[in-house]
């Protein structure tokens, strides 16, 4: 009888320590446990630790409660400029509320991760591509709340929404090469053309200066000959402001004062000189005419008597 007695209690222990196994369960740090009675919740989430529930009658859901990054498939689509674009981005969401998130959707991850498409596909189409290109932080919030609107019902808390990439059609990518080629050109001639202007501005003032004191231009001749001589070339090419040239031709033309330079008179024309007669028979050829024997040479020979 005693044999009896005590092979019931080691079988009684035996189920009693089996029924206190199946009982335990230990719900860790970063979880949340959501117990179900016979189909219907019961009580608050279980807190982490070891917790306890009743065999066969209750079923103990575990809910991780860590941030979830789900990446979101690359959706095609047309700009408002109407372009087509490939973009991919990625979600990171957590649950907030463990019994929602297990009650009001079958499979919450793929509740978000379907809303993030769709959204991203709203999104591409209502932007242009500058904008998904360079204004992405503005998209990334309306895309974030876009998503976390129906996603607060389910339980879940979306932290951040980040596009990750763009992708653009090769013809595309050429256009934009040579937009930015084109704009960067012209930038560069404006800032060129600005720069001589400036040039032309301060060296009309240093002409100005240099003109009004013409040493200035030597002293600026000098130095050209200093910083050509520095560079220790074997050849020294001097140039010669035409400006230069100019002074040095009005030094040379300035009259000399008057008490230093005196006028000469100018010499008296010297009298006329009278023919002489020759001896013998003159030459005509040789002798001066006078008026009176230019006129008796001028008549015929029939009326010389």
């Amino acid at each position: 009888m005693l044999e009896l007695v005590i092979t019931l209690i080691a079988v009684a222990g035996g189920i009693g320590l089996v029924l206190l196994t199946a009982a335990m369960r230990v719900v860790k740090q970063y979880e949340r446990g959501v117990l179900f009675r016979l189909g219907r919740i019961t009580g608050e989430p279980r807190t982490p630790g070891l917790t306890l529930i009743v065999p066969f009658v209750d079923r103990l859901h575990k809910v991780n409660m860590q941030i979830v990054t789900l990446p979101i498939p690359a959706q095609e689509g047309i700009t408002r400029d109407n372009v087509t674009v490939r973009v991919d981005a990625v979600v990171y969401f957590r649950v907030v509320d463990p019994t929602s998130a297990l009650v009001r959707v079958e499979d919450y991850k793929f509740a978000v991760s379907q809303m993030a498409q769709t959204s991203l596909r709203s999104i591409i189409g209502k932007s242009d591509l500058d904008d998904l290109l360079s204004n992405r932080e503005k998209l990334n919030e309306g895309l974030e709340l876009m998503i976390d609107s129906p996603a607060v019902g389910w339980g879940v808390q979306i932290d951040r929404v980040e596009i990750k990439d763009v992708s653009l059609p090769d013809t595309m990518k050429r256009s934009m090469a040579r937009q930015a080629e084109a704009d960067r050109e012209r930038r560069a001639r404006i800032i060129n053309a600005d720069a001589e202007l400036q040039a032309s501005k301060k060296l009309a003032e240093a002409a100005q200066q240099m003109s009004d004191t013409p040493t200035a231009l030597q002293l600026r001749l000098l130095q050209t000959v200093m910083a050509v001589s520095a560079e220790k070339n074997s050849t020294l090419v001097l140039p010669i402001p035409v400006e230069l040239l100019h002074f040095l031709e009005r030094g040379a033309r300035d009259p000399a004062p008057a008490e230093e330079t005196k006028k000469e008179p100018a010499p008296e024309p010297a009298p006329p000189v009278e023919p002489v007669p020759l001896s013998g028979t003159p030459d005509l050829d040789s002798v001066t005419k006078t008026p009176e024997l230019g006129a008796l040479l001028d008549q015929p020979s029939s009326e010389v008597r």
